[in-house]
């Protein structure tokens, strides 16, 4: 019994200290949670054999074990309480932020001709899918073929009609020929859901609409593609070029909180400075 208060002891002193929280990024909340929760039951039990054993009363456990137990066991419960209270702050967040995003494409589409609000599908949670994530981590999701397929840059394989669908609206694009390169960017999304170059086909989406004159159409293909990878190589550029969009529809609140986003997830980014012009040219405060 002893030895098993001794490792308890040492576990959570090891969890309490705030560096080796820090240190283990990989844990989630509700990891945290849980063993907190389990180091708290464990505690419980210890005191229990501690009292029933005699060991408190006679000293054979130290004469302030259960002093040192009872301070442990508040630091778990205020551990437990402050991960409580992050996880709720960090669930408004992505609440907040995905209302805000739906609202966006909602206006958008309202100012695109022969867009349907009523269609729309339901606006993914900021930071993705955990379960889609956990299936393409564990090679559970659909995996494009190996063989006849082609590498685009980056060492991205693809399949062959995939790799074609997307060069030709590339070519239909380096050709000026920029209404046929968004329907052709359209199809793709269409045709290949999940492709890693969905990012990029948004983004390429986009900028041909902008090239076309339909300023409502690009920036929903911006917005499309900052949020299918938040943090991929074309969020910065589609973030700020959402944010120009919205200034050309002549929303310029939206604009201007869209433009102070870029600031705030890519400070010091060349998109940054060129988010704070914009801002500075639309008269935001």
């Amino acid at each position: 019994m002893m030895r098993r208060l001794v490792t308890g002891l040492a576990l959570a002193a090891a969890l309490c200290a705030p560096p080796a929280l820090a240190q283990d990024n990989a844990q989630t909340l509700a990891d945290i949670k849980i063993e907190l929760s389990a180091l708290m039951a464990e505690f419980t039990a210890l005191k229990g054999e501690l009292v029933a054993s005699g060991a408190a009363a006679t000293g054979a456990a130290g004469g302030d074990a259960l002093q040192r137990l009872d301070a442990i066991e508040a630091a778990i419960t205020r551990l437990t309480a402050q991960s409580e209270a992050v996880e709720i702050k960090v669930n408004k967040v992505i609440t907040d932020g995905t209302n805000r995003l739906g609202d966006l494409e909602y206006r958008l589409c309202e100012a695109t001709t022969g867009c349907d609000p009523t269609t729309l599908p339901e606006t993914p949670l900021l930071g993705g899918d955990p379960a889609a994530d956990a299936a393409g981590a564990d090679g559970s999701g659909d995996a494009l073929p190996a063989d006849g397929g082609g590498a685009l840059g980056g060492g991205v394989e693809l399949a062959v009609g995939e790799k074609r669908d997307y060069d030709r609206a590339v070519a239909l694009m380096e050709a000026g020929d920029f209404a046929g390169a968004a329907a052709g960017f359209a199809a793709f999304v269409q045709t290949y859901p999940g492709s890693p170059l969905t990012q990029d086909v948004h983004y390429k989406r986009g900028e041909a609409l902008a090239q076309a004159g339909d300023a409502a159409g690009s920036a929903r293909a911006y917005l499309d593609a900052f949020t299918a990878d938040e943090t991929g190589e074309f969020a910065p550029e589609a973030l700020l070029k959402l944010g120009r969009a919205l200034g050309d529809l002549g929303q310029v609140p939206d604009a201007c909180l869209t433009l102070a986003e870029v600031g705030s997830r890519f400070a010091g980014s060349v998109q940054a400075g060129d988010a704070a012009t914009a801002m500075a040219g639309l008269g935001c405060q």
